[in-house]
């Protein structure tokens, strides 16, 4: 088998605030909707616009800071895997979702506290999201 590479780069908004829970190993997971809008103008010059929804899952360490500093409207830049999982709902069905599992996030805005955060990047190691 050639090589191969799954890796996403992402610069956007948050669609809502962050869902934080715990897994069933007591790690802390926390998920949201991440706007990207291209936007671009089309032949007759009008300006055009579209957004795409992207489902974010930060693990651990990461989850922490998303669940402490993340709140819908924040502009963050992240990378990521994609990754598809499957689950049985309620009523025994079988479910999938494609979402991105994050390992790398900037908070880009500027937070306004007394306790301001470093500008670097948050990085997790592939070893520590738990897949």
């Amino acid at each position: 088998m050639g090589a191969s590479l799954n890796r996403v780069n992402l610069m956007g908004n948050l669609g809502s605030d962050p869902e934080i829970r715990s897994s069933p190993d007591g790690t802390t997971v926390a998920t949201f909707n991440l706007a990207t809008t291209e936007t671009w103008r089309d032949k007759e010059g009008n300006r055009q616009e579209r957004t795409e929804w992207h489902r974010i899952v930060f693990y651990k360490v990461l989850a922490d800071v998303t669940r402490d500093y993340l709140r819908k409207g924040s502009l963050v830049y992240l990378e990521g895997k994609i990754r598809t999982r499957d689950w049985e709902d309620k009523d025994g069905k079988r479910r999938f979702t494609t979402e991105i599992a994050g390992n790398l996030l900037r908070m880009l805005d500027k937070k306004p506290n007394k306790h301001p955060v470093d500008g670097s990047a948050l990085n997790e190691s592939e070893s520590d999201i738990p897949y």
